[in-house]
């Protein structure tokens, strides 16, 4: 009974916010949210960036095509994220990834994410034995890497997800809705340059992620777009001495997927069922990969509303003897696109091969995060022979 009322409650806070900001604003939503989580406790230090900093396991999610320049030939990263955990004690994110460098040119990589909602139990009746559901989310990803010069690499990567979120005890026709997404990824990092004081080194990525069909979840339900994704980013090594080194990065990101449209079409203030409806099948007409272009243009405030679609990151590395690393960030979203916006602390370890990495998360925003308090954990380890490149 907890349960139910636990859950009955967050139903509630979720479609009340969601209801708002559909009046009053014009945040994007998409299937598969969870795609768009920092899945590893590195890149959640550093307020959800991956895109520009240094290769290491967890990539993937990120920006593939970094396992080019990976220092070790191969390496294994598990990370686990607890979920609403001042809730619940069984919703979590977790992240398995695989690299392997297969010569001073190109590398291959896998990963498995795993989402679980946890247990929801329905009864008929209070006394009557529980039917017990456990949806979850799923992909698995492959990647190739490979240097088209010395300085800069492309990859590729492809991804399945499944999404299982029917509930029997709701719908008998809903089912696990599959997909396929597709990721093309750049990376750039500069030699090392000798200043007056210090040594520098420039990286830079971009990606695009999640390109792939829309899913939906029973033959009469509407599809829905997949968290289509692109990245950009940058960072700067400041190598003070051959023990300290630290990195400031900063990255934007920007869902290609459509901005809901405005229903009110003649401007009276008052939406009608038609007008509503109407909006909504214009909506789901659009394809998934013309919007990719259009939604760069497409927010009915015009390009104002465009740039508030746009979130960004700030945040930086400290590295000492390459063994110990503390990391901070902070991220932003705009008030009427979500108003994601926290602090992130992190720290990191290695020790010979394995690296242990941790993060905790402080929101800003009034719109409390489900990662709010929330202790993240990663443990890598990265072995074989070393390039130099």
């Amino acid at each position: 009974m907890k349960r139910l009322l636990t859950l009955s409650l967050l139903c509630v806070t979720v479609f009340t916010f969601k209801t708002q900001a559909q009046e009053q604003n014009r945040a994007i939503t998409t299937a598969t949210p969870f795609l768009l989580i920092a899945a590893d406790a590195r890149a959640a230090g550093l307020a959800d960036q991956g895109v520009a900093t240094s290769p290491d396991a967890f990539s993937q999610q990120w920006n593939p095509a970094k396992y080019a320049f990976i220092k070790n030939k191969q390496g294994v990263g598990v990370n686990y994220t607890p979920y609403l955990s001042n809730l619940v004690n069984d919703i979590f994110l977790g992240n398995v990834n695989y690299y392997n460098r297969l010569n001073e040119r190109s590398a291959v990589a896998a990963s498995f994410r795993y989402f679980s909602l946890g247990d929801i139990e329905f009864r008929q009746g209070p006394n009557d034995e529980p039917n017990v559901q456990k949806p979850n989310e799923l992909t698995l990803d492959v990647s190739y890497a490979l240097k088209l010069s010395d300085r800069f690499s492309m990859a590729v990567a492809g991804r399945y997800l499944r999404s299982d979120l029917r509930l029997q005890g709701l719908g008998a026709d809903a089912s696990a809705a599959g997909s396929f997404g597709v990721d093309i990824a750049g990376f750039y990092r500069s030699d090392e340059i000798a200043f007056n004081s210090f040594n520098g080194r420039w990286r830079a990525g971009a990606t695009i992620s999640n390109i792939g069909p829309k899913i939906k979840y029973d033959d009469a339900g509407q599809e829905n777009f997949i968290p289509t994704n692109f990245r950009l980013g940058a960072a700067f090594d400041f190598i003070l001495n051959e023990d300290n080194r630290i990195t400031p990065s900063l990255e934007f990101s920007k869902l290609l997927v459509p901005t809901p449209l405005d229903p009110d079409t003649n401007g009276d203030g008052e939406i009608t069922a038609e007008e509503q409806q109407a909006a909504n099948d214009e909506y789901n007409d659009k394809s998934a990969f013309g919007s990719i272009f259009s939604s760069w243009g497409d927010a009915p405030d015009g390009f104002s509303e465009e740039l508030k679609e746009i979130t960004w990151a700030l945040g930086a590395e400290y590295m000492y003897r390459d063994v110990f690393a503390f990391r901070a960030g902070y991220f932003n979203e705009a008030e009427e696109k979500g108003a994601r916006k926290f602090l992130s602390l992190g720290a990191g370890f290695r020790y010979n091969i394995v690296n242990l990495d941790i993060s905790y998360l402080f929101s800003t925003s009034k719109v409390r995060s489900p990662l709010e308090g929330t202790l993240r954990f990663g443990l890598s380890f990265n072995f074989g022979d070393e390039y130099y490149d």
